[in-house]
């Protein structure tokens, strides 16, 4: 058995916040001295009242749960010490999936989790090389298949309940939920052993995923997606009070530089009280191009239903939808705040979107846009461009986005492809970077701060 890595306490507290700061979790000092005065008055002795401890003190909300949970396991371990893949006999592996039924339909989280521990050490492990990871939740789960266990759970269940009025939902609801925490306790005891092995910092890092707002869009799953849509109201808030400051001080107006010197007449010509140049209060008009074909659609979506939030914060808001052919799907944007999880699938069904082929055409789109709804773009609109920018090597139609940014009293671009790939393929993003002003925008965390910084107030 290889012998885990010597730390203290409080260089394990140090590197769990240095961990959750990587992740996009803002802790400060204050935060940090009272998880330090947590750990003290709780101890070491209950590993979940430490662990519910901790969370009071370093966190800022429930959705920082599922980055927190598994860093926290990582560093305050509820065991050290990893065998060789492969030592030991292997356990037999009909007799193990017995015992966790008997543990699901007994709902004995400790013993479960001493069986997660043997059933990643007899199923998990793999490689034997000093470089090589060695575990693996995933084999694990697959040869034990645990989610099967559901029908043997509930009859055992069944016959020893005492309350034959257990609704049959509900009781399949518990079981699925002790099977997900048992899931759970193998990921988490695969990935404590490879932490071992290479280090908790860099498992920390690599191994853990990240919060909603920093999934790539072009990459999130539709569970993720889900829970993006959940962000979009507090989002909104936060971001409406940014713009509404942003507002305030711009409405102060810069300085009158004329009647500031005459008005220092007064004082031997030194200008004592500035005198500004107010401005009134006009609310401006926002305009989208959003690119809804393939794995952009995510993205655009989240978009929209940000812009929905944020129309009290505009005088209008109209919405534009295209695959190689644009239609105005504003009204759908209004009504989809209802229903956020739809509003992708209406879209694609009421809005005429689509010519002789299904592939995204930017020029075709950009040019129908000019043509077609040029009373959209004035001198008060912002419209911002929604899309990856890939054109399926069809034209780019520059002089389209040159007559709407002509028209527009701003143009921006949110691709939301890393810069790197830009122009790489069938991207005409560098092309339409030379026309208009185009920002990487791959995730929620980029966007609010871009919408923060870029809507005009």
């Amino acid at each position: 058995m290889k012998a885990p890595a010597a730390s203290g306490v409080p260089e394990r507290l140090t590197a769990l916040v240095q961990a959750l700061r990587s992740h996009g979790i803002r802790i400060g000092t204050g935060e940090t001295v009272d998880a330090a005065r947590a750990l003290e008055a709780l101890g070491l002795a209950d590993r979940e009242y430490l662990r519910e401890g901790l969370a009071s003190a370093l966190l800022h909300g429930t959705g920082q749960r599922a980055v927190f949970d598994p860093v926290f396991d990582l560093y305050f371990p509820r065991g050290v010490g990893v065998p060789e893949p492969g030592s030991g006999p292997a356990p037999d592996r009909d007799e193990l999936r017995d015992r966790i039924a008997a543990a699901l339909a007994a709902g004995d989280e400790a013993l479960l989790g001493q069986l997660a521990a043997e059933a990643v050490n007899g199923f998990g492990g793999y490689g034997s090389s000093p470089g090589s990871d060695g575990w693996s939740s995933y084999q694990t789960l697959d040869r034990l298949r645990p989610q099967t266990l559901l029908a043997r759970v509930r009859a055992s269940v069944l016959a020893q309940a005492t309350d034959s009025g257990f609704a049959d939902r509900l009781l399949d609801d518990e079981i699925r939920r002790r099977i997900e925490e048992f899931r759970r306790q193998v990921r988490t005891e695969a990935r404590r052993r490879v932490a071992e092995r290479r280090g908790a910092d860099e498992i920390a890092r690599r191994g853990v995923a990240p919060t909603a707002d920093r999934v790539d869009f072009l990459f999130a799953g539709r569970a993720q997606l889900a829970e993006l849509r959940r962000t979009v109201q507090p989002l909104a808030r936060k971001l409406a009070t940014r713009l509404a400051a942003r507002r305030r001080r711009a409405s102060r107006g810069t300085i009158d530089l004329r009647r500031t010197l005459r008005g220092s007449l007064s004082t031997g010509g030194v200008p004592m009280r500035p005198v500004l140049r107010r401005r009134r209060p006009v609310r401006p008009e926002l305009v989208l191009l959003c690119d809804v074909s393939g794995s952009v659609a995510g993205f655009s979506d989240f978009t929209m239903l940000l812009v929905q939030a944020l129309h009290d914060q505009f005088s209008k808001v109209r919405v534009f939808a295209f695959v190689n052919r644009i239609d105005e799907v504003t009204g759908l944007v209004v009504r989809g705040a209802a229903d956020p999880e739809g509003l992708g699938a209406r879209i694609m069904a009421q809005a005429a979107l689509t010519g002789w082929h299904d592939s995204s055409d930017y020029g075709v789109s950009l040019g129908e846009f000019a043509e077609r709804y040029a009373d959209a773009v004035g001198p008060r609109a912002s419209v911002f461009v929604l899309g990856d920018a890939r054109t399926n090597r069809s034209d780019p139609n520059l002089p389209a986005l040159r007559r709407v940014a002509e028209r527009a009293r701003r143009v921006y671009w949110l691709n939301p492809e890393p810069h790197t790939q830009w122009g790489t393929g069938d991207s005409a993003a560098l092309a339409y970077a030379e026309v208009v002003e185009m920002h990487e925008c791959r995730n929620a965390r980029q966007l609010g701060e871009l919408v923060a910084r870029l809507l005009p107030v």
